[in-house]
């Protein structure tokens, strides 16, 4: 019955994936190349941007590309490469989705990432068997500072809002998640997405690992939520 049935939407870099790392390595190898340097600021922009927004941003900014979307075919580039073939998982998620999936809770990923960069680094992490669904901002045309992508992830897994929860690493993430009326758990993954306390003030549940959870104990929580 679909009242009863949890779903979890998890975000994959800085999530479910140990891969935030190399993003950071594209866009101050990005600047470099047209002579720039990234400040803060624009490393916090570009943590909420979309691929075709981070595209215009290093082309109107540093003069990157004969255009935005020679700066995007960049990225697809540098990224596939590394989705194929040097992604790897979080500590513990693989285990820990792996247990989620064989108590029949419904599993998907919502992303800011293109699908070709996300299946290529779930299946090389052994994730993507395991998914009812894959979705990105591309699909639904909205960032993440809107719930759309979380909203089409849960309706392709047929569970409810309320039985459905989002596992992200993004301050702001959450905070869609929430107004959406959706339950989150943060997992930390470094201060530039959000400190530790920042998650947990604005998270129903916050870990540093996933190795901190169980499979069973987080199915009694969300059934109890």
């Amino acid at each position: 019955m679909q009242g009863k049935t949890i779903g979890a939407i998890f975000d994959c870099d800085g999530t479910l994936l140990d891969s935030m790392g190399v993003w950071r390595e594209m866009e101050s190898e990005f600047a470099h190349r047209a002579g720039g340097e990234l400040t803060e600021a624009d490393r916090d922009l570009l943590t909420t941007l979309t691929t075709p927004e981070a595209g215009r941003f290093f082309h109107e900014k540093f003069g990157l590309g004969a255009s935005a979307d020679d700066v995007v075919s960049m990225v697809n580039e540098y990224m596939l490469n590394y989705y194929s073939t040097r992604s790897v998982a979080r500590s513990g998620a693989l285990s820990f989705v792996r247990g989620l999936s064989e108590l029949g809770v419904r599993l998907s990923v919502a992303s800011s990432s293109p699908v070709a960069f996300l299946r290529a680094g779930l299946e090389h992490t052994g994730f993507l068997s395991l998914l009812d669904a894959v979705v990105s901002v591309d699909d639904v045309g909205k960032p993440k500072r809107e719930p759309a992508v979380y909203e089409r992830a849960r309706s392709l897994m047929g569970t409810d809002t309320a039985m459905t929860w989002g596992f992200e690493d993004a301050v702001y993430a959450i905070g869609t998640l929430k107004r959406a009326g959706f339950h989150a758990l943060a997992v930390y993954d470094c201060d530039e997405s959000g400190t530790f306390e920042e998650l947990s003030a604005a998270a129903d549940e916050t870990v540093r690992s996933f190795l901190e959870l169980d499979a069973g104990e987080f199915v009694k929580l969300a059934r109890s939520a």
